[in-house]
């Protein structure tokens, strides 16, 4: 159900988000997701949890404006370093959440641990006082003085000086349109990033729900019966009315291990990002998947499971750092929020089917399920190697019509950069500009510099 309410929200949060603002739309879901997580933990009935629970996803739809920000203020040429690091502090949150399940469930009980995870939701919405809408938005919607006050203020935190003259951009009429998705430019691009999100997701859910089943029969061999002795052993306390059974000590260490192997390929996946590209990086990344899934088919040893299962974690994790960095790179500033949202409400087909293969195919056909996973991920991979733009070194775009351009100033350092114009492109209609004196500005367009390095400063 948490899918469910994710997937009707993501688009609609993404349209809003393009029209009045990114900033506005994350606040509303952490306060969205935080008030209705806490209420879950006073459910009364069954029906009362899965209800709440839904509308917590609707709130955490929301959540991926947190990225696209940080994409629209980040250069080009550190975002592909930049992103793919907040993939650190999901996994902090991943193994706190487990640890605390750990002590509190068998303790306090299930309630309290929604309690208590709904904690950091609720103090951090402090933190958007120190958060800054994104620029680049601002001045997509004719907010210049804004998106101003903004470079203004982060000039003021390097201390460094903003350069005279004034910004200046044509407000953008169409925003935030599902329609411009399937525009010429970006149709292509739409279907196969919708193909490459549903197998993501399905193939990530699906490694966290089969590793599960892997590991407590003993599948691998054929047998498909649970592992002698740990029927007999399980505890009477441990059982509930649904035949279900608590997690031991031993299953949150099995968790923490796996969740830690999200991690694992993050400095690779950094360098192949970087080094060859979102597509090429993707391709391989999900190629790889797909053989490690086959690779499970082969009967091993527990401890040769629990390592390919690590590898397959780690895989997956990656597929989805580097699908989310490309899609919010790939399209303009006008779209950008509606386009991962749409992305994001199409890849819970995905996360919603995987349980019916990884938990009720796996049981009848072992090779059937594994094989089926496989087979999805070769179809991403050959989607991602024939993407039509590959954004690695890419200017973020502005609008559908224009490419994106970025203003440098001979500062000493403003922190914040992006990509490039020469005075004669900063007169064309359409075209983002900071006006300043030509002295001040530099001939330099598309990375192709005449004059010695300086700071850079956003303005586009």
């Amino acid at each position: 159900m948490v899918f469910l309410g994710y997937m009707v929200f993501s688009i609609l949060l993404g349209l809003l988000a393009d029209r009045y603002g990114r900033l506005k739309i994350l606040l509303i879901s952490f306060l969205w997701g935080a008030f209705f997580s806490l209420l879950t933990s006073f459910s009364p009935s069954y029906f009362w949890f899965v209800f709440l629970r839904c509308l917590v996803g609707c709130g955490v739809a929301g959540h991926s404006q947190g990225l696209i920000i940080k994409t629209e203020f980040l250069p080009k040429k550190i975002r592909g370093y930049m992103l793919p690091l907040s993939q650190i502090f999901w996994l902090a949150g991943s193994l706190l959440i487990i640890g605390m399940a750990s002590e509190v469930n068998s303790t306090l009980g299930w309630r309290w641990l929604v309690r208590f995870a709904s904690i950091p939701g609720i103090i951090l919405i402090i933190v958007f006082r120190f958060i800054p809408e994104s620029a680049r938005f601002n001045v997509s919607v004719g907010k210049s003085q804004a998106a101003t006050d903004t470079l203004q203020w982060i000039a003021n935190m390097n201390r460094s000086k903003m350069p005279e003259g004034t910004l200046k951009e044509p407000m953008s009429e169409n925003t935030g349109r599902i329609l411009d998705l399937f525009d010429r430019k970006y149709l292509r691009t739409s279907l196969q990033l919708w193909v490459i999100w549903v197998g993501i997701s399905f193939a990530y859910y699906g490694v966290i729900l089969a590793s599960s089943e892997l590991l407590e029969r003993n599948l691998l061999c054929g047998s498909g019966n649970l592992i002698p002795g740990t029927e007999d052993e399980m505890p009477e306390e441990s059982r509930t009315p649904c035949f279900c059974h608590m997690l031991s000590p031993s299953d949150y260490r099995t968790m923490i291990i796996s969740t830690t192997g999200e991690i694992a390929l993050n400095p690779f996946n950094i360098i192949f990002i970087n080094l060859l590209g979102r597509r090429w990086t993707l391709g391989i990344t999900m190629t790889t998947t797909g053989i490690f899934f086959l690779l499970l088919n082969i009967c091993m040893s527990n401890a040769g499971l629990i390592a390919v299962l690590f590898c397959l974690r780690a895989l997956v994790s990656a597929n989805f750092n580097t699908v989310y960095i490309y899609t919010a790179e790939v399209y303009p500033t006008v779209m950008r929020a509606i386009g991962m949202g749409t992305s994001g409400s199409i890849c819970r087909i995905g996360a919603m089917a995987a349980p019916f293969i990884a938990q009720v195919l796996l049981d009848t056909s072992v090779i059937g399920a594994l094989c089926l996973f496989a087979i999805i991920c070769f179809i991403c991979a050959l989607s991602a190697f024939t993407l039509p733009i590959e954004t690695k070194g890419r200017a973020l775009q502005v609008s559908l019509g224009e490419p994106s351009c970025m203003v440098t100033f001979p500062l000493s350092g403003c922190g914040v950069g992006s990509d490039i114009s020469t005075p004669s492109e900063l007169q064309k209609p359409g075209r983002s500009s900071m006006v300043a004196k030509s002295d001040d500005l530099l001939s330099n367009y598309d990375a192709h510099w005449e004059s010695p390095p300086v700071s850079n400063i956003l303005c586009t």
